[in-house]
């Protein structure tokens, strides 16, 4: 059987995008074969397009760390042919062909069935980001509630953001959104921020160990010197997750007093190798509590071919929100 995929090609050092057809015995070894309705674009994504040897290892590839589509055929009793089941993280998209292909293979552990109350691209519309996200509330609200006060979300409109300013709004928490410009403030308030700040806030290089306390809890979603910031800014008790590290990976004039002065609680955010237990639980709450009314706010849906512009106004900051890649297969 044939399928059209996204397919990376490295020639002559030089990293190559194109739709090719494909084959299903072209695919790895696995236990599901899915046809995939809907996928998504993130960051790993776009630097798996740009051959970024740390995402993936080996070319020619598939990228899409994100599928939602329909079982086609199954070597488990755990999935039937027509279930309709989504995909996050594990190796799909970075060395296992992803879900910028029409049909992928992967093993049954990576696969849970979609939620009653989620469609295939509702389940795109928030995907590794959302479920990224999700996980960050979840931890967030063991010890927050929306009586302690404000909390921060670091890249508001961006991916992760975006959905955490979604949850925790329809949560009945008071959400600040780090932006930057006019134009994000106004998607941050659509998505349910009651205020925002610019980025420049979470930018301090005072050198103090403790700034004043502001936030009950804060979502990062950039690390570096923005969660240093955050974790010397938290109020006494408060929580801070922590999932990406596009603004680096140290943590600039931190200190252990935020800790050990303030008991603030730091909380790496892991959704690649997540059990499926927890995934299964975070995804049901995505689906019920949290699903809110302005769910496509901030998304812009594309079919195979947009996903090259789309993939380069990622990588040149100039995408705004979340984008969503519709397959006809």
């Amino acid at each position: 059987m044939k399928f059209r995929a996204v397919r990376i090609f490295e020639e002559d050092g030089k990293f190559l995008k194109k739709i090719v057809e494909r084959s299903i015995d072209d695919l790895p070894e696995g236990d599901v074969v899915i046809n995939v309705k809907y996928t998504s674009l993130n960051y790993k994504d776009a630097l798996s397009c740009i051959g970024n040897r740390g995402v993936t290892r080996n070319y020619p590839h598939t990228p899409g760390i994100d599928a939602a589509g329909v079982v086609t055929e199954s070597k488990t009793s755990d999935f039937k042919p027509g279930d309709e089941v989504i995909l996050t993280g594990f190796d799909l998209g970075m060395n296992t062909d992803g879900g910028f292909g029409e049909y992928i293979r992967v093993p049954k552990e990576w696969v849970i069935k979609r939620p009653e109350n989620l469609s295939l691209k509702e389940a795109m519309v928030y995907g590794t980001a959302g479920f990224t996200a999700g996980l960050s509330v979840y931890e967030l609200m063991k010890d927050v509630k929306p009586e302690n006060g404000k909390i921060l979300v670091s890249g508001g409109t961006g991916g992760v953001g975006s959905h955490a300013v979604r949850f925790l709004s329809k949560m009945g928490y008071n959400v600040t959104a780090v932006i930057n410009g006019d134009q994000e403030e106004k998607l941050a308030k659509e998505l349910g921020a009651k205020d925002t700040v610019n980025r420049e806030v979470l930018d301090d290089k005072s050198g103090k160990a403790l700034l004043k306390q502001s936030w009950a809890g804060v979502v990062d979603t950039v690390g570096g010197n923005p969660l240093s910031t955050a974790i010397r800014s938290a109020s006494y008790g408060g929580v801070v997750t922590t999932c990406g590290n596009v603004a680096g990976g140290e943590l600039p004039f931190s200190t252990v007093y935020p800790f050990i002065l303030r008991g603030v609680k730091l909380v790496g955010i892991d959704s690649v190798q997540c059990p499926k237990e927890k995934r299964e639980k975070i995804w049901e709450l995505i689906s019920k509590e949290w699903k809110g009314a302005n769910l496509e706010s901030g998304i812009k849906e594309v079919d195979m071919a947009g996903i090259f512009d789309e993939v380069e106004n990622m990588l040149n900051g100039r995408l705004i929100g979340r984008v969503i890649i519709r397959h006809k297969g």
